[in-house]
């Protein structure tokens, strides 16, 4: 979903053996392929869901009911396998606009991040929550950019804003800060990759 988004947006430029230009507008590349394998997640989530209500229909043991579990299971490993194939032909091929990505980035993004730099200086989250958030109310009542906001401003707001809180509004540095695992940390997602490849190569 984000992908069909994102290439609306014209961030990504899927490459044609994935997409078809639009019938109307010139201009529109149509995300097929995506679109197709949303609609198959439907179709076996659907699948899932109706074995599932046979399951519950069960009052014990075995019963001749669960004879239907074949259909949707071989039928849900063949979409799926298809699916994958797909998608990884999406994202070998994809290709990256960085300038056009760039250009989606909005400071609101990162009021956790505020409120995390005062969560690093010892104030619960809890309270730096709200904290972040009126400062999001601020910059929005006086219509400008939160990232904007002068240091008066933040420390009006809580007293223990100092100056090093408008290093906050960098958007690598908040990647790299999220270096937990599963983070978006570069570190965290190299790690993310090889565990999966050698999950991968396991099978």
């Amino acid at each position: 979903e984000d992908l069909i988004i994102t290439n609306l947006q014209k961030g990504v430029v899927i490459d044609d053996a994935y997409a078809t230009g639009s019938s109307l507008m010139p201009q529109k590349k149509n995300p097929d392929a995506l679109e197709l394998l949303r609609g198959k997640a439907g179709i076996v989530l659907g699948r899932a869901v109706g074995f599932t209500a046979t399951l519950k229909g069960l009052p014990r043991a075995y019963n001749k009911d669960l004879q239907e579990d074949k259909v949707p299971l071989f039928e849900t490993v063949d979409t799926v396998r298809d699916c994958l194939q797909i998608a990884t032909g999406v994202v070998a091929t994809l290709v990256l606009k960085e300038e056009e990505l760039g250009k989606a980035l909005c400071p609101e993004m990162l009021a956790t991040d505020l409120a995390d730099y005062l969560v690093r200086r010892g104030v619960p989250f809890r309270e730096t929550h709200h904290i972040s958030g009126a400062c999001v109310r601020l910059a929005e009542e006086t219509d400008v950019r939160i990232d904007t906001l002068t240091l008066e401003q933040l420390q009006n707001i809580d007293s223990r804003f100092e100056a090093d809180v408008m290093k906050v509004w960098d958007y690598e540095a908040s990647v790299e800060r999220k270096s937990s695992i599963g983070g978006t940390a570069k570190a965290s997602v190299q790690k993310q990759i090889d565990d999966c490849l050698a999950f991968a190569k396991a099978l």
